[in-house]
Formats: structure tokens, C-alpha cells, sequence
């Protein structure tokens, strides 16, 4: 299968693109900056573009649209309101026209849960992409697949976290790692690929990661005490999250993936252990970049 990824060169692109370039599918990856690893089909050039998408998505069967701006450059206000628009919207726009004109029907939109702060810069312009993508799929008999995970910049990108620590602070909160979101997207690639239509126009999935922790738990959340419901789980780790500063207290807000599950059979892998696990493992700085 011939596979675009638009920012393919980000850290979920690359994810991605090793994956189905070992399952011996043809990537085609459009993007500004150079891509990671070798084996795709490197187009280099912006989806505001046309003419760069154009030639991106000649023959391709199923499109991954990833490009955008993200929450973190609002929060730090690196872009503008207009850079937002600009590559959010008319970005998408582009990219559902290109592929409606090549004659694409499989492709996955990755939206994100920040729809649910529709005032906020970023949130608003994923939902006028989501509804883009719903009128695509009425209009040119695409089968779209929207996906909302939360935020999912790996914990080894040092432009965005200081260091692992950091990291796990945002994670703890209740988040999903980028191989879990990697799943998702393998996963509705398959679903789009099995022939079988979908049973829900423009289906929208929550992503969501992997939690110990129960709706029990979460109701009665340290009932017994400080830091109870963590001990609970990760007694043995108590005392490693205190001297780092990460918050046991903490608690964890979950969301619910059960149409996820259902419509792709998607299955959340990493959690609150395996960060614990890898802290203990590596410390501060966190396992390595698997680039």
C-alpha cells in the first residue's frame, strides 16, 4: 500500500513510517524538514503547497494527515493566530482537496482533545478540521477516520521537556505516549484497508493511554490518606517519585476509549508503571530516542 504522511518527519511520522515501511508498504512523507530515518519517499515542501501535495498524493491509497501546529506553540505563543489558521486550516483544506483530487478515499485525520476548548487557538482549528473532514466524507465518498489523542509529544524531545521528569509532571496528569497514538494509527490504517465500510460516518476516537488505576480508585481518591491510591499501585516506587519531584498525589484524569476499542481494536500499552519503570532504569534523563 502506498502511504502518505503529511509531517512525516515529526516524531509520530518517523514512528510510523518504520513500522509500515517494515511491513513493506511504500511511505511517501511531505514535510519542511528533513525526515529521520531513510526509506520513504521524501517530498520536501509545505502543505500550504498545492503543488508540492499534488505530487505527494499521486497514487497514494490511504493518507495520514499529522502537519499542524500544536498546543505547546500556543501555551509558549511561538506562532501566531494567523501561522495557526494558516497551516491548521488552510492546510487541511489543502490536503482533503488534494487527496479528493487524486482520488483518495482511506484517510485519517489526527485531530486532538483540546476540541474540547473550543476558544483556544489550537482547539478551535482542529474542530473546523474535524468538520472539514466530515464534509469530505459526504461529498466525496471518502471514509475518514478522526483521531483525538491527547497530548502526545514523546518524553524525549528535549525542545519541549527539560527532561524526563518534566515530562512524566505532564504525564501523571493523565496523558497517552506517542507509540500508544502510533498504535492508533496503525491500527485505523488496517481498519480502513479490511474492506469492510465503516458502520459510523467520520467516526471520532478517543485516544487515551494505559491506567492501573480504577473508576473505585478515582472515586475514592486517597481516601486513606496522602498519596494512598498511589501507594496502592507503585508502593515500591514511593519514595524514587518524592526525591525526583514528581506528585503522588496526583490524581490522574481518564477518558473514555471504549468506542476506540470497539471500532479498531485499539489497546493502550504504556502507563504510570512503565514510566516508573523507565525512571528507575534510566533516571532524569529517560530512555533514549529510538532514532
Amino acid at each position: 500500500m502506498r502511504i502518505l504522511l503529511t509531517g512525516g518527519s515529526g516524531d509520530l511520522g518517523t514512528l510510523l513510517s518504520i513500522d509500515l515501511l517494515a511491513e513493506g508498504n511504500e511511505v511517501v512523507n511531505i514535510d519542511t524538514a528533513l525526515p529521520q530515518i531513510p526509506g520513504s519517499i521524501f517530498i520536501k515542501g509545505s502543505i500550504l503547497d498545492r503543488t508540492s501535495l499534488a505530487k505527494a498524493t499521486h497514487r497514494v491509497n490511504c493518507l495520514v494527515h499529522i502537519a499542524a501546529w500544536h498546543g505547546i506553540h500556543e501555551s509558549k505563543g511561538t506562532k501566531s493566530p494567523e501561522e495557526f489558521h494558516d497551516l491548521n486550516v488552510t492546510g487541511t483544506f489543502n490536503v482533503l482537496e488534494a487527496g479528493a483530487k487524486e482520488g483518495v478515499k482511506k484517510i485519517i485525520f489526527i485531530s486532538s482533545t483540546s476540541v474540547d476548548n473550543p476558544n483556544s487557538i489550537y482547539g478551535h482549528t482542529k474542530i473546523l478540521g474535524e468538520e472539514m473532514c466530515r464534509a469530505y466524507t459526504e461529498r466525496h465518498d471518502m471514509e475518514i477516520i478522526i483521531l483525538r489523542p491527547r497530548a502526545f509529544i514523546p518524553p524525549w524531545n528535549r525542545v519541549v521537556y527539560r527532561d524526563f521528569i518534566e515530562w512524566g509532571k505532564w504525564f501523571m496528569k493523565g496523558a497517552v505516549h506517542i507509540n500508544d497514538v502510533k498504535q492508533a494509527v496503525l491500527k485505523s490504517i488496517e481498519r480502513l484497508d479490511s474492506g469492510k465500510h465503516l458502520s459510523e460516518m467520520c467516526p471520532v476516537l478517543i485516544v487515551d493511554g494505559a491506567y492501573e488505576y480504577t473508576t473505585k480508585d478515582l472515586d475514592k481518591w486517597d481516601a486513606d490518606g496522602e498519596g494512598s491510591t498511589f501507594r496502592k499501585y507503585y508502593g515500591q516506587y514511593y519514595n524514587l517519585v518524592v526525591t525526583t519531584g514528581l506528585d503522588p498525589a496526583r490524581k490522574p484524569k481518564l477518558l473514555n476509549i471504549e468506542k476506540t476499542q470497539v471500532i479498531i481494536g485499539y489497546d493502550p500499552k504504556y502507563s504510570l508503571k512503565n514510566l516508573l519503570e523507565e525512571l528507575k532504569q534510566y533516571g532524569l534523563e529517560g530512555p533514549p530516542s529510538p532514532f
